[in-house]
């Protein structure tokens, strides 16, 4: 625990408890933020169609938003940490409904790299680190609980997203339909990001650490800079377990519904597997985020590497719609808390004085692994006519996540369980 963390119990502060509404703002800009941008699998098909470009040609403008967000990511940690989520924030989502509604004017591909790569890109950087690094700062005791929470808004959001953006681009096309989610994304998130705080402190309130009873742990050491982050092994094991992690995830979000349609599943019925594992996702955001507040954070990392690892290599071999549900449902349950103990880990190796210039950073991990994953299985499938070579590829990346999830250690300054 750090040394910011010790602090008087919240109990002795009045009031209403302002971290209960920063958690659900970042939820409900969660919510709407990646319901539009996982459902980017959704236009694929209609894209290729209409420009007759390749799987991997389209699958690299969705790996260049990935790589702009997550070295953006760094950038907007450190301001988050330095001015708060809320200017932020709102910047970012001005950004993202923009490049949304000039999506609907694509005519080009360099348009379409410009639009989503690039300024879609710089949008969800907002979106992500901002609000998982402030619920870090309001919570302790229950950190990787209410971070789940959050992220569960990005699992409601996958699970509405694919099926009611299926039907929005049936009755209106793909290019109307970027253009309404440009507008509804432009002013849900900027009118919520004006509720965000930065720390309790702000307030003149403490963070929420628990019931009276729960002890806090001793102090063991100060807080890490970003320069002394660096210099350890756990960060640079825990930023690799992020690209491994980040490469099976995104590879399945870009390609599973194209692969499903490969298997003559219907549109709607893609449409539909997608949003289930944002379903499964909610569910593994709360219980995964029980378990690791109680047991801690890495064993969700070894359990998430070890279930991408095995479902990846099983889906070489499935043929049948109830076979991808059961695939879907327990990879979307693993990833759900894989994302919600993302934050807390880094809080518990690195304390909070730089957590968000530092999650910025490990989280680029997580964001190579999300660009690499979709472009080369976009590319192996080109050149083999199968998704076969691509997902044995990302259940190897599994077993790299695990390896080295299983030897993270606690640093030695801070110490205590991970």
């Amino acid at each position: 625990m750090s040394n910011q963390e010790l602090q008087q119990r919240p109990e002795t502060s009045p009031g209403l408890f302002y971290g209960f509404v920063v958690v659900g703002v970042a939820f409900f800009i969660m919510m709407v933020a990646w319901a539009v941008y996982n459902s980017f699998g959704v236009f694929f098909k209609p894209l290729l169609t209409e420009f007759r470009w390749t799987s991997a040609m389209t699958s690299g403008a969705f790996s260049l938003s990935m790589i702009i967000y997550g070295v953006l990511g760094i950038i907007v940690g450190g301001l988050t940490d330095r001015f708060g989520p809320r200017v932020v924030v709102t910047f970012c989502g001005v950004l993202l409904g923009l490049g949304y509604l000039l999506m609907s004017q694509t005519a080009t591909l360099w348009q379409l790299y410009l639009f989503y790569g690039v300024i879609i890109g710089v949008g969800m950087s907002g979106v992500w680190v901002p609000q998982l690094s402030t619920i870090a700062r309001w919570f302790t005791r229950r950190r990787t609980l209410m971070t789940g929470i959050v992220i569960a808004g990005g699992g409601i959001g996958q699970l509405i997203g694919p099926p009611v953006i299926t039907r929005l681009i049936e009755a209106y096309d793909w290019r109307w339909s970027f253009a309404i989610l440009g507008g509804v994304v432009l002013i849900l998130v900027v009118l919520a990001a004006q509720f965000m705080k930065r720390s309790p402190a702000r307030l003149e309130q403490l963070p929420n650490v628990g019931h009276e009873n729960e002890p806090l742990g001793p102090a063991s050491g100060t807080d890490f800079r970003l320069r002394e982050a660096v210099s350890t092994p756990q960060f640079w094991m825990l930023f690799f377990i992020f690209v491994c992690y980040g490469y099976g995830f995104f590879s399945i979000i870009v390609h599973i519904v194209p692969h499903a349609i490969e298997l003559e599943i219907s549109a709607a019925g893609a449409a539909g597997i997608l949003a289930a594992m944002g379903g499964a996702g909610i569910l593994g955001n709360y219980v995964l985020g029980v378990v690791a507040d109680k047991s801690g954070n890495r064993l969700i990392f070894m359990m998430g590497c070890l279930v991408m690892s095995a479902t990846l290599f099983w889906l070489v071999y499935i043929s049948e719609m109830w076979m991808l549900y059961i695939f879907i449902l327990l990879f979307g349950f693993v990833f759900g808390g894989m994302g919600a103990a993302e934050s807390p880990l880094v809080a518990r190796l690195f304390g909070l004085t730089s957590h968000g210039l530092i999650y910025g950073v490990v989280h680029l991990g997580f964001t190579v692994g999300a660009a690499a994953g979709p472009f080369f299985s976009g590319y192996l499938f080109d050149i083999t006519a199968s998704y076969r070579t691509a997902f044995l590829v990302g259940a190897a990346f599994g077993v790299v996540g695990l390896v080295l999830s299983v030897i993270l250690t606690p640093t030695r300054r801070l110490g205590g369980s991970i």
